[in-house]
């Protein structure tokens, strides 16, 4: 499980800290160029745009750079999306010499991650559904949002959610460690067994209650890894 982040109050994002990075200033119109791409309707450019600023490791050195990426993880494409959150996931982790992000980076970064509700949670999950690879910066990005707990359990809940997304749902329950979930965890779980015990004596079982029956396997490992000494 994931320890907690401190919450640390967010400061006006200021444009770069220069004294963090050395050359930052001679980057303005490369970061500020790709900035204005991610924007673009097309794809191609959003896509290079993005590559541009990795390359720049400017959501590191900028919170103003990583506080326009959080507001990006709700991004249509879901390539683009993905690279999003690793990208973010990354900043919370100390670079390849040990060394933490700027204070003021991760400040802010704290800051607007604790404001996610579901549509940004959903996004997060539907985004891992499809690259496994990223599971482990959306556990990251997702220990930082205060009520995500709650979020993630609507959204197992909820038979209208796509089941991929639904049993992400579940698996970052038991990754981050969301304790407060687990009595509806059980309830859904005792629900879904005796359901499908049940349709053992059923020649018809419907589309939807076949497809809950899919997610018991990840109810009982979440409720497993969270009963775990």
């Amino acid at each position: 499980m994931y320890a907690e982040f401190p919450q640390p109050v967010s400061p006006q994002p200021q444009l770069f800290l220069l004294e963090e990075s050395i050359g930052t200033i001679e980057l303005f119109p490369a970061v500020w160029g790709a900035l204005e791409d991610l924007t673009k309707e097309e794809v191609n450019i959003r896509k290079s745009a993005l590559e541009e600023l990795i390359e720049l490791d400017a959501a590191r050195f900028s919170p103003v750079v990583s506080y326009i990426l959080v507001t990006r993880v709700v991004e249509p494409h879901v390539e683009i999306r993905a690279k999003i959150i690793e990208t973010l996931g990354s900043v919370l982790l100390p670079d390849n010499k040990g060394f933490p992000a700027p204070e003021d980076v991760r400040s802010s970064l704290y800051h607007y991650l604790s404001s996610f509700r579901t549509r940004q949670i959903f996004a997060l999950l539907e985004a891992s559904a499809e690259f496994e690879i990223i599971e482990e910066h959306v556990a990251r990005l997702l220990n930082v949002c205060r009520f995500a707990g709650n979020h993630l359990i609507e959204l197992v809940i909820d038979p209208k959610i796509p089941l991929k997304v639904r049993r992400q749902a579940a698996l970052m329950i038991g990754n981050v460690g969301y304790l407060d979930t687990l009595p509806a965890l059980e309830r859904l779980a005792g629900r879904l067994e005796a359901r499908s015990a049940g349709q053992s004596s059923m020649n018809f079982v419907s589309q939807t209650e076949s497809k809950d029956s899919e997610l018991l396997p990840d109810l009982e490992e979440a409720i497993r890894v969270l009963k775990a000494p």
